[in-house]
């Protein structure tokens, strides 16, 4: 009886493998985009000089005074020693009859540096703190 040699023993299926690893990078990737579902700002009255901070359900209006404020999404940054938190807001004044459609502020907030989105209004200044 002559013995057959297993030529394929030893050799690396390279599609089954190749398939393994993007489903794995596909979970992987799933596992670590964890949904937020708070943001929390500070608020601050110009006029009486005080401080309110709101902790916010995202995709959901909270009004504040004369406020109506809406965080769209909110991201904590990954991979950074320093990290930086950002959150799409829009925001609408209720005392401004003409026109309800129109946002007084609708953009990506930072909380590292309010500055570079500025929320330009006579009464309120917000500020982004955490999502959580």
């Amino acid at each position: 009886m002559q013995l057959k040699k297993n030529i394929k023993l030893g050799k690396i299926k390279i599609k089954k493998y190749f398939y393994l690893i993007f489903l794995l990078l596909i979970f992987s990737s799933k596992l670590h985009a964890v949904e937020l579902e708070f943001a929390e700002i500070k608020i601050l009255d110009k006029v009486s000089s005080k401080t309110s901070q709101l902790s916010l359900n995202i995709d959901q209006e909270t009004t504040f005074e004369n406020l109506i404020i809406k965080i769209l999404k909110c991201k904590n940054s990954e991979f950074d020693d320093n990290p930086e938190i950002t959150a799409y807001m829009q925001v609408q004044d209720v005392t401004l009859k003409n026109n309800d459609k129109v946002f007084v502020f609708n953009g990506w907030t930072f909380s590292s540096s309010p500055s570079i989105s500025l929320f330009d209004h006579p009464v309120y200044d917000i500020w982004l703190i955490k999502c959580y």
